[in-house]
């Protein structure tokens, strides 16, 4: 018997409804924010959506990232030195809302998020139209405060699981992951892959026995091929590393905005050829 998962619907929820409806599957770019600085993360977030982007997954930077690879630790780094904070990336977020229509989901480090502030923190976001939040570093039984505040006013709580998974565990994350269940593809920290993991079928398998939620893979998916792949398993995939090393590579270019985008359009035909 799959689990009773009757919510409140989100902008999230909404989204996924909508590309089930469509036989679509969801592509989730990811980028840092405030790299290389803020002007160029308007304008790309603006060109994800336009290029065909489902939700855009936008990195706080942190000093100390956990999951985070060294192609994104180096984007974190830049972002900082430009003196980026979570204030900022709110207040950029709530300037853009009304010229981006596409679910908006920050990944943040719990530390940053317990020293704005639980509570003032999901007021802001909400006010700000920031959909849902990622917080790697906090697990579902440490999260009980965070999930209370954010129950029914908009915000989802996404949880991650990881090949290591228990069935317990598993089940436990399915219940508690709100928006979509966030899959990591492989084990150790994020970056650009040439091979993903070969019991990733058998582990989506497993979780949508249990979850009628979205499923969405991350972690080392970097190609449009590894896009379609994942995208015929699961109900959506975030690439980060790929776009982010796109954006060093071209750092100093005036097309920098194009480029992406061209590369996310890329992605997206990917997983639209196999569909």
């Amino acid at each position: 018997m799959k689990i009773d998962e009757r919510s409140i619907m989100g902008r999230i929820e909404k989204r996924f409804k909508l590309l089930q409806k469509e036989g679509e599957k969801a592509l989730i770019p990811f980028i840092t924010a405030g790299d290389p600085d803020f002007e160029v993360t308007k304008s790309l977030l603006i060109e994800i959506e336009r290029s065909g982007g489902d939700l855009i997954e936008i990195g706080v930077p942190f000093s100390d990232p956990l999951a985070d690879g060294p192609i994104i630790q180096k984007s974190y780094q830049r972002a900082l030195n430009k003196g980026v904070s979570l204030r900022k990336i709110i207040a950029l977020i709530e300037g853009l809302r009304e010229k981006i229509h596409i679910p908006i989901i920050l990944m943040i480090a719990y530390n940053l998020l317990y020293q704005y502030g639980e509570t003032e923190f999901v007021k802001d976001a909400v006010s700000a139209g920031i959909d849902g939040i990622i917080v790697p570093d906090l697990p579902p039984e440490e999260a009980r405060s965070l999930m209370d505040l954010a129950q029914g006013v908009g915000l989802d709580i996404i949880f991650l699981l990881a090949p290591t998974s228990t069935q317990d565990r598993i089940k436990d994350i399915c219940q508690k992951s709100q928006g979509f269940i966030y899959y990591i593809s492989l084990t150790g920290v994020t970056g650009v892959r040439d091979k993903l993991s070969d019991d990733i079928r058998d582990k989506i398998a497993e979780i949508k026995r249990i979850s009628e939620k979205p499923v969405v893979i991350g972690f080392g998916v970097s190609n449009p091929e590894q896009t379609a792949m994942t995208g015929e398993l699961a109900d959506g995939v975030v690439v980060g590393s790929a776009i982010v090393k796109i954006i060093e590579e071209n750092i100093d270019r005036g097309d920098l905005t194009t480029i992406v985008g061209s590369f996310v359009k890329e992605l997206k035909k990917g997983m639209q050829r196999r569909q």
